[in-house]
C-alpha cells in the first residue's frame, strides 16, 4: 500500500480542516469492535465493548463534543500511514523538522496466541522515538455513550481512569497526565473538557506504551506488550497467510495487496462469537456532505453477509463461510419467512428502532446523527434470493444440509413462490412506496433456482415439480415486464420502465441469464452509457428513492460493472474499469460505501463491507478472464 504524506499537519484542527478526510483514516479491531485513527495520530471513534456499542470516542461525528483520544506531534509534522505485512496493526509515522516517531495502534485478538477472557477489550498504543528528539501532546477526551455522558475522569495507580454511569475506561502508562478540572458549563455537560493531557519528549530509541482498557485496568508492562503485539502480528499473518509460489494464488499479480487487505478490512467486521458480518464500522457518516442520507450500518444485513462469505471463500477463508451457514439456520428457522428481516443485531437482535442524537452536529455538520436502522421493518424480497444462494454457496466448501437446514429451506422457497409477485422496497431500500422492482425478481428466481439445484444435490425432497413451474413464470415476467426493448436493457422496476438499475448487472452472475445473452449486453452497455462516469464510477439507478438531497456514486456498482464485462468476455474494458476504480481507494486500500463523483472523496460508511467485497469479487473475475483466455490461447 502507498502511504499518504501531507506537509505541515496541525496538531489541532480548525476551520474546514476540522474534519478529516474519511480516506486519511485506518482502522484497527478485536472481532467485537473496531476503532477509527486518523492520520494525525487520532482515535476519533470507537465504540465498547462491541462495534454497535455506544460510542467512547465520536469526534468523527462531532468534534467539539465526540471525545478522542490523540497522540499528535506538538510542531508541525508530516504524517503517513500502513499497515504491518498481512496484518491489522496499523502505524501512523510522524516526521518533525527536530525527529521521528511512529505510533503502532492494535487490539488483541481473542482467539491470539496468549489472549485470555477479556483483556482482549483493550486498545493498544505503543509509541518510539527513531530519530528524535519528538515532542508529542497525548490527549484522552473519552465521551461515554454518544457523548452524552461527560466521564469523571481522576488519576489511578497506573495513569488515568474515566466513569460513566455504569462503564469505564482505563488509560495505563509511565507517562505522566495532568487531569482537567472539568467545565463550568453545567447546561451542557458533554461540551466540557473532562479528560486528561500529556506532554511527551522522547529521544532517539526511546519507547512508551499506552494501553487503554474498557472495564479493566491493565498495568503498564512493557515486556507483556510487546509478547502481546507479537501474537496480535501472528495471528493476523496466519489468518491472512501467504499466497504460494507455484501460481495457484486465487488472485495475483497488481491486484493481489488491494484483495488482501480487503479480506483483512472483512474480517475486521465479522464478530467473533457470532459470526455475524456488519456492513460497516460507523453510523452516519454521510452520503452527501451537508445532507439527511445518514444511516447506521454497524449491523448485519443479510445480503452483504452473503456477498462477504463468498469473497472470503474464494480466498482460501472456509471457516467463515461456515461460521455464516449456521447464522443463516438459525435466521430461517426463528420463524415464519415472512418474518425473515433484511437486518438484524450482531447478537441476533430483531429490534433495531431507529433515533436521531440531536446533541451531535454530524461529520462535517452533516445532521442527523442516526443510531439503529429502521430497514429491519422493511419488506426486501431479495432477501430471501441472498439467503439461499449464500447457503448454496457455502455448500462448496464443506458445510452440510441437515434435516433442519433443508425444513427451513423449503418453508423459504415456499413462502417465495407465493410473495414473488408482490412489490417491495427492493435491494436499495426506498424510503417511498413500494415496487416490483426487477433485481427483486430475479433474486426470487435465484432462491428457486438454487434451492432446486440443493434437492439435485442432496437425498432431500421437495415439491420440486411446483418449484419448477414458479422458477418458469418468474422467467417469463422478468423478461417480458421488466427488459426494455427500447432501450435494450433491463429496467428499474415494472412501475419504472424507462430508469435503469445497477443491481441487473448481477443477472449474469446468479445464472438468470447466460453473460453472452443481448440482453445482458445490452444492460452493461445502457449502464456504462447512462450510470457510469468517464471515471468508471456507477450510481445506483435512475430515479427517485424518497428521499431528499443526493448521493454518491455506489462502489460496488462499479465492481458489479467489472464482473459483468468479464463474464461477457470483454476483458480489456473490465480491467481498464477495474483499474479507475481502483484509483478511488485509500492509501491504505480501504474503501466507504460512496464516492464523489466531482472530487473524488469517499463518502458513506468506513470501511464498507459491500465495497471491500466487490473489490475482491472484481480482482477474482479478471483473473478467472485471464485463466479462460490463457486456457483457450493453450487449446
Amino acid at each position: 500500500m502507498h502511504p499518504s504524506t501531507s506537509p505541515d499537519e496541525s496538531a489541532d484542527r480548525s476551520g474546514d480542516e476540522k474534519y478529516r478526510p474519511i480516506a486519511e483514516y485506518g482502522v484497527v479491531g478485536n472481532l467485537e469492535t473496531v476503532a477509527l485513527i486518523g492520520r494525525d495520530g487520532s482515535v476519533d471513534w470507537c465504540c465498547f465493548p462491541h462495534v454497535e456499542s455506544p460510542s467512547l470516542f465520536a469526534r468523527l461525528l462531532d468534534t467539539e463534543r465526540g471525545g478522542h483520544f490523540g497522540v499528535t506531534p506538538a510542531r508541525p509534522f508530516e504524517a503517513s500511514q500502513r499497515y504491518l505485512d498481512r496484518t491489522n496493526v496499523l502505524q501512523t509515522r510522524f516526521e518533525t523538522a527536530s525527529g521521528r516517531a511512529t505510533v503502532t495502534d492494535f487490539m488483541p485478538v481473542p482467539r491470539a496466541a496468549g489472549g485470555a477472557g477479556d483483556a482482549h477489550r483493550a486498545l493498544y498504543r505503543k509509541v518510539e522515538c527513531e530519530d528524535g528528539p519528538v515532542e508529542l501532546n497525548v490527549r484522552f477526551e473519552p465521551r461515554f455513550d454518544y457523548a452524552q455522558t461527560a466521564p469523571t475522569v481522576e488519576r489511578s495507580s497506573h495513569g488515568v481512569v474515566a466513569r460513566g454511569d455504569d462503564e469505564s475506561a482505563f488509560l495505563t502508562s509511565s507517562v505522566e497526565f495532568d487531569v482537567d478540572e472539568g467545565s463550568d458549563d453545567d447546561a451542557s455537560p458533554t461540551m466540557g473538557k473532562d479528560g486528561a493531557g500529556a506532554a511527551l519528549t522522547l529521544a532517539a530509541g526511546e519507547t512508551r506504551w499506552l494501553v487503554l482498557g474498557y472495564d479493566r485496568e491493565l498495568p503498564d508492562r512493557p515486556a507483556e506488550h510487546r509478547r502481546t503485539l507479537d501474537d496480535v502480528v501472528e495471528y493476523w499473518q496466519d489468518w491472512a497467510h501467504e499466497c504460494p509460489d507455484d501460481g495457484t494464488c486465487p488472485i495475483g499479480g497488481p491486484h493481489h495487496d488491494l484483495a488482501v487487505r480487503s479480506a483483512l478490512a472483512l474480517k475486521l467486521l465479522i464478530h467473533a462469537d457470532t459470526g455475524a458480518i456488519c456492513a460497516a464500522s460507523t453510523t452516519s457518516l454521510p452520503e452527501e456532505i451537508g445532507g439527511v442520507r445518514n444511516w447506521d450500518y454497524r449491523y448485519n444485513w443479510i445480503r452483504d453477509s452473503a456477498f462477504t462469505v463468498q469473497a472470503l471463500a474464494e480466498l482460501g477463508h472456509v471457516e467463515e463461510a461456515k461460521d455464516y451457514f449456521e447464522l443463516c439456520l438459525s435466521h430461517c428457522s426463528s420463524g415464519p419467512p415472512a418474518e425473515i428481516q433484511p437486518v438484524y443485531g450482531l447478537h441476533g437482535h430483531d429490534d433495531l428502532p431507529e433515533r436521531t442524537l440531536d446533541h451531535l452536529s454530524g461529520y462535517r455538520d452533516s445532521a442527523p446523527v442516526r443510531v439503529g436502522n429502521a430497514a429491519h421493518e422493511q419488506r426486501q424480497l431479495d432477501v430471501y434470493g441472498e439467503l439461499i444462494v449464500g447457503v448454496h454457496e457455502t455448500t462448496r466448501y464443506g458445510a452440510e444440509i441437515t434435516d433442519r437446514a433443508w425444513a427451513a429451506i423449503r418453508d423459504i422457497v415456499d413462502y417465495v413462490c407465493g410473495a414473488w409477485e408482490q412489490p417491495d422496497v427492493g435491494i436499495w431500500e426506498i424510503r417511498d412506496d413500494p415496487q416490483h422492482f426487477v433485481y427483486s425478481k430475479v433474486m426470487c428466481w435465484a432462491a428457486i433456482d438454487r434451492a432446486l439445484r440443493l434437492a439435485d444435490e442432496t437425498d432431500y425432497e421437495g415439491p420440486v415439480e411446483r418449484w419448477r413451474d414458479v422458477r418458469r413464470e418468474i422467467e417469463e415476467t422478468v423478461l417480458d415486464r421488466g427488459y426494455s426493448d427500447e432501450l435494450d436493457s433491463f429496467v428499474r422496476s415494472f412501475e419504472a420502465d424507462e430508469q435503469l438499475d445497477a443491481a441487473t448487472l448481477r443477472i449474469p452472475m446468479v445464472g438468470f441469464l447466460p453473460p453472452d445473452d443481448k440482453r445482458v449486453q445490452g444492460t452493461i452497455d445502457a449502464v456504462s452509457d447512462r450510470l457510469t462516469t468517464d471515471d468508471g464510477l456507477v450510481d445506483r439507478f435512475e430515479g427517485d428513492d424518497g428521499l431528499p438531497g443526493e448521493e454518491g456514486a455506489f462502489v460496488v456498482c462499479s465492481f458489479w460493472l467489472v464482473n459483468a464485462l468479464a463474464l461477457a468476455g470483454r476483458d480489456d474494458e473490465a480491467r481498464d474499469l477495474f483499474e479507475d476504480v481502483c484509483e478511488f481507494v485509500s492509501p491504505l486500500g480501504l474503501l466507504s460505501e460512496e464516492i464523489d463523483r466531482e472530487t473524488g472523496e469517499l463518502l458513506g460508511n468506513f470501511p464498507q463491507a459491500f465495497s471491500q467485497i466487490g473489490l475482491i469479487n472484481g480482482a477474482l473475475a479478471l483473473e478467472d478472464a485471464a485463466a479462460s483466455q490463457s486456457g483457450d490461447q493453450d487449446g
